[in-house]
């Protein structure tokens, strides 16, 4: 974990003078669909009454540079405020080294979430269905992303909604079985990645120390986890593979 933290960290330098608030301020109470706000409870409410999805953004507002190049390329541009409008609930779910940002009701919720749906770095971007439980797919950061790329690579995702799916098969009734089966495969290898992140995040709970052990055992952990990512990015590229 500490090698992953130095490793965004090296390639976040260059960003860091960015502004951490290039997108819109965030709620810290309430939501309203297309606009930020921390109230995480309150956006799930919302996502189920307006039957859209969900944009969690784990970040680090004040420090992580990928994040504020997002705020400043793609969140803050008008093609994606206008999209988000209609179309998504954005949560943003922070890790701020300035504590006073995120309210203190918020911090150990965030970290269940973080650990929940198995966040790794910031910024990371998890789209849930309007159930607020249903992880439909995660995107990331890219120096080179627009609002426009950003929106597509979203609607991507969507393709993987209950709705989505339920589309493509009256579309496409020759392919309905097949399209099935690669989907029934894609949510097995995420439950398998689920499954392969919780003995880390127990052994971290802990607060191992750091010897030649516990290198080790964390090295161990590590290759589970990136084979665990492995099916997944094979089982999304088969799925990709019929639109």
């Amino acid at each position: 974990m500490n090698l992953l933290k130095k490793t965004m960290t090296g390639l976040m330098v260059g960003a860091l003078a960015l502004s951490a608030q290039a997108a819109d301020e965030v709620a810290l109470e309430g939501a309203k669909v297309g606009a930020w706000t921390m109230d995480y409870e309150a956006a799930v409410k919302l996502a189920g009454e307006k039957e859209v999805p969900l944009l969690l953004n784990f970040t680090g507002s004040d420090w992580c540079g990928w994040c504020k190049l997002m705020d400043k390329n793609v969140f803050a541009g008008e093609e994606w405020k206008s999209y988000a409008e209609e179309n998504v609930v954005l949560v943003t779910l922070d890790f701020p080294n300035d504590k006073s940002i995120v309210p203190e009701k918020y911090v150990a919720r965030n970290k269940e979430l973080q650990q929940k749906f198995g966040v790794r770095g910031y910024p990371t971007y998890v789209v849930l269905d309007n159930d607020g439980e249903t992880k439909l797919g995660q995107l990331g950061a890219g120096r080179d992303k627009t609002p426009s790329s950003f929106i597509e690579e979203f609607k991507g995702v969507m393709r993987m909604s209950p709705g989505g799916i339920e589309d493509f098969i009256k579309a496409n009734p020759d392919k309905a079985e097949a399209y099935k089966e690669a989907i029934a495969e894609l949510r097995a290898a995420e439950e398998k990645m689920k499954e392969a992140m919780k003995p880390l995040n127990e052994w971290l709970e802990t607060k191992p120390k750091r010897t030649e052990e516990n290198t080790k055992k964390f090295e161990g952990f590590k290759k589970e986890i990136d084979a665990a990512q492995q099916d997944v990015a094979k089982a999304e590229e088969a799925v990709k593979a019929f639109h």
